[in-house]
């Protein structure tokens, strides 16, 4: 592990402000015909815990409360579940995080949705803010 990783990595009370859109999703047929964003904040218990809660917005779904919770494999590798609230569903995702500085990292992340049975894939920025 190296200094760089150690200074960018979240701590125990940190909290992860984070947004993403799906750019791919296998009930998307058609370009531009929908879209799906996410917004959630994290609050990590542990350094590699954290549990959180967020929004799905749709623009042609029922809108989603979210609460989850994300486990971090190392730095950059995490899984996560939540469940959506308002759409009835639940899904179980894996994540590749990047730091870009301090404070900001870029994410990857594929979810599947288990009643609706679909995967999506989406990218998304997140923000540390570090409680010390």
């Amino acid at each position: 592990m190296s200094i760089t990783q150690i200074l960018f990595a979240q701590s125990t009370h940190d909290i992860l402000v984070s947004g993403a859109i799906d750019l791919i999703k296998t009930d998307n047929y058609k370009l531009f015909d929908k879209a799906q964003v996410g917004f959630e904040a994290n609050y990590f218990i542990e350094r590699h815990f954290a549990v959180g809660a967020g929004a799905e917005i749709w623009t042609r779904q029922r809108n989603s409360f979210v609460m989850g919770a994300r486990w971090y494999a190392n730095e950059n590798i995490f899984v996560r579940f939540r469940g959506l609230i308002g759409f009835n569903d639940a899904a179980l995702g894996a994540g590749w995080s990047k730091a870009v500085n301090e404070n900001w990292r870029l994410e990857a992340i594929g979810d599947y949705y288990f009643n609706s049975s679909q995967f999506a894939f989406r990218a998304g920025v997140s923000y540390i803010i570090k409680r010390k």
